[in-house]
């Protein structure tokens, strides 16, 4: 079992906060897209407006602009109970956009960087970090300076102070072209992450196809995370925690709108975590978190019935015995 700290905020997340732009038209391509609708996105800001819709306490670190996309975002994250005090809003920086296709399929995007990658080390307040139990981080924030060099403070300084740490190894060559480099950063910062949840495509785009499932989970576990959660969509997910292996099945339902599923399954998955329930428990409980996003277009509502979802579980693990 993993220990929980200690911390009034149960999740501190770190790295890009952005404005995504999503099509109205459901599409594969962006480039059939015409029309869109502005949200509040990045997936660390994303997790941390989920933590806070399951009743928990989150806060953010990330740099914005000051002008009106900055403010929509931080009116968005105040409007879902987030934490932005430690939010740097810089008037040297434009506020990070990005655009992208509304599909059930893997989203195409297209983003517009500027504020996100500048946060600084030494704008991540050793505060902020006492007070998390989790500090959490993806691999877009890593794919540029000083940004890297802010999460890597972070996590130096949640290691000391026992935190879990957890780590989304999205890599994506759109977002890091130079693979060499990913491919010597992400190990380094992987060897401070206690949780791991790579998707098949994730590990793909890092290790390359044609490997089993298994053969991906003991390379991340290699890096160094207890924990790894393998994400294979229709597959399912693969969880590897202690020894052990299990398979939580994928459930049969109609996909509207996939953009932000997997940040939806952290959320559930880390506010499980911290209620002390064992991995498998988790990763159902974040099962169900992700199926109400893949079957919701645009963001869940805006608070979310953690003991009803629990009570969900309880009364489908009776029904199978």
């Amino acid at each position: 079992m993993i220990k929980i700290p200690k911390g009034d905020l149960d999740l501190l997340a770190i790295g890009e906060t952005l404005v995504d732009f999503i099509s109205v038209e459901e599409t594969d391509w962006l480039r059939n897209a015409y029309t869109f609708r502005k949200y509040q996105g990045g997936s660390p800001a994303n997790i941390a407006v989920h933590v806070a819709k399951l009743g928990g306490h989150a806060a953010v670190i990330s740099k914005t602009g000051i002008g009106a996309m900055g403010q929509f975002l931080k009116a968005e994250l105040n409007r879902a109970g987030v934490y932005t005090d430690y939010m740097v809003m810089d008037h040297l920086v434009h506020t990070s956009v990005i655009f992208v296709s509304r599909t059930a399929k893997t989203a195409d995007f297209e983003a517009f960087r500027s504020g996100d990658y500048q946060l600084a080390p030494e704008e991540i307040k050793e505060e902020a970090v006492e007070r998390a139990k989790v500090i959490h981080a993806s691999t877009w924030a890593l794919s540029r300076e000083p940004c890297r060099s802010a999460v890597k403070r972070a996590f130096e300084l949640g290691k000391e102070q026992g935190k879990i740490i957890s780590l989304d190894p999205n890599y994506s060559p759109q977002i890091w072209p130079d693979y060499r480099e990913a491919k010597s950063v992400l190990p380094e910062m992987l060897s401070y992450a206690t949780i791991t949840k790579p998707s098949r495509d994730d590990a793909s785009r890092l290790f390359g196809r044609d490997r089993e499932p298994e053969e991906y989970i003991k390379l991340y576990h290699e890096m160094g995370p207890e924990i790894v959660v393998f994400t294979m969509g229709p597959d399912g997910v693969l969880l590897s925690a202690e020894g052990e292996m299990v398979h939580i099945p994928a459930r049969p339902i109609k996909v509207v709108d996939a953009t932000g599923a997997g940040d939806s399954f952290w959320a559930g998955f880390l506010v499980a975590l911290l209620d002390g329930n064992p991995v498998q428990r988790c990763a159902q409980f974040a099962r169900e978190i992700v199926e109400r996003k893949l079957t919701t277009v645009g963001p869940l509502p805006d608070s979310l019935d953690r003991q009803e979802i629990y009570d969900k579980i309880e009364a489908q693990a009776a029904e199978e015995q």
